[in-house]
């Protein structure tokens, strides 16, 4: 059998759906300058599905950083694998930095947050240990788990009896295999919103031997007095061993980061496969961070701003009655009853006669016959993007509820 044959016979579940999907509900393009209005198709629309919390995309002095740091050093240097020949005392500098920010001894940059936390918990964890995880971590903890030759046990979502539970399993299995634990979560989940029990985790420390890793790429710029994240939001930033971030989401930028002690950061730096055989991250985007770091730490307004639209939002939707679930933070999820071409249908209705962009979430990410909506609110958006975004979607449910979206198959756009 030609391998390739049954990649053209099974399409996978999002694949299948590529021929009517491609182009406008999947790999959508959004033009103009990165804010809260783009173009789609060459008409305006109010966008709100892009990882810019803050608003620093289009940051004059972020842009002027990023461009003066591209016509210093080109995007080539430094030239190499951080190890062999692409460190230099900007990388350095940038990591001190996050290091203080994050309240933290050391920090090692990622090319990649993907790949990053994944190999983090590929250079952790051998087969004589045992990883505990929730239920909802991220794509990327689930292929670093993947790549973890030992046991791991995996808790319900935010459910701290169960991770208990867990933890008991996994205490008498490293009796015999003489491993250690690592647990796994969350300090926003960035698809539901609602933050980590990082608090209640971080007490069964008193209880039970294990090192804790979070992954705070939606807490970080967000949550916290000074943005520093989720930890910093809920007390515990102290009591998180290893805190990964990325500057993908309030960076609005790419690469990550993982802050920790000392020792086992050096040791991440030294042992991470991801980053040691891998090009080191260019001058122009470290550069562009280190502007982008001072930002957060010296207007504290952008995320007042932001905030202010989070509850803006939130608070029009819940009184409309939408259901929104659990979130308490800036992530805002729309929870709806449909299949894939009823929320094709309303997606449709949404962009093309409401001017509204936002991206929607179907089975098989989420069970079959529920809608979710997940709209990312930023501190750009204005009173009036929210106002016609509230209209725009108390209307088209109404029509969602007459079933006015029941179609036989997704739109051909």
């Amino acid at each position: 059998m030609d391998i390739f044959e049954k990649l053209l016979k099974h399409r996978g579940p999002i694949g299948e759906h590529s021929e009517r999907a491609h182009g406008y509900f999947a790999f959508p393009k959004l033009e103009g300058e990165i804010g809260p209005r783009m173009k789609f198709r060459g008409k305006e629309k109010i966008v709100w599905s892009l990882n810019n919390y803050l608003g620093l995309a289009n940051h004059p002095e972020v842009r002027a950083a990023d461009a003066k740091a591209a016509a210093d050093f080109g995007l080539a240097a430094p030239m190499g694998a951080r190890m062999m020949s692409g460190n230099t005392n900007y990388h350095e500098l940038l990591e001190k930095t996050l290091s203080e920010y994050m309240g933290k001894e050391d920090t090692t940059l990622l090319n990649y947050g993907y790949q990053g936390i994944m190999s983090a918990i590929d250079a952790i964890c051998n087969r004589r240990d045992v990883i505990v995880y929730d239920a909802e971590c991220h794509a990327s903890i689930i292929d670093g788990l993947r790549l973890h030759q030992g046991h791991r046990y995996v808790f319900k979502h935010n459910d701290i009896a169960d991770c208990e539970k867990q933890l008991n399993r996994a205490v008498e299995l490293v009796k015999t295999t003489g491993g250690g634990i690592l647990v796994v979560t969350e300090g926003v989940f960035g698809m539901a919103g609602d933050q980590g029990k990082l608090k209640e985790i971080a007490a069964l420390k008193d209880k039970y031997e294990f090192r804790l890793m979070v992954d705070d790429a939606h807490g970080f710029g967000t949550m916290g007095k000074t943005g520093a994240g989720t930890g910093e939001e809920q007390g515990v930033q102290d009591k998180i061993d290893l805190l990964f971030n990325t500057f993908a989401k309030s960076g609005a930028s790419i690469g990550a980061f993982m802050s920790g002690d000392k020792d086992i950061i050096n040791y991440l730096r030294y042992n991470m496969r991801s980053q040691i055989f891998a090009k080191s991250v260019p001058l122009p985007l470290v550069i562009g961070h280190l502007k982008r770091v001072e930002l957060m730490r010296t207007q504290p307004s952008m995320k007042a701003k932001l905030w202010e639209n989070v509850n803006k939002l939130q608070q029009g939707l819940r009184e409309r009655g939408f259901n929104i679930g659990h979130t308490n933070s800036p992530v805002t999820p729309i929870y709806l009853q449909g299949d894939i071409p009823e929320a094709t249908a309303m997606c449709l209705d949404l962009r093309e006669n409401y001017n509204i962009f936002c991206s929607i979430v179907v089975y098989p990410v989420i069970p079959k016959g529920q809608i979710i909506y997940r709209l990312i609110p930023t501190a750009a958006h204005s009173d009036e993007d929210i106002a016609l975004t509230l209209e725009a979607f108390s209307e088209t449910k109404q029509k969602l509820d007459r079933k006015e979206y029941k179609v036989a198959e997704i739109p051909v756009v």
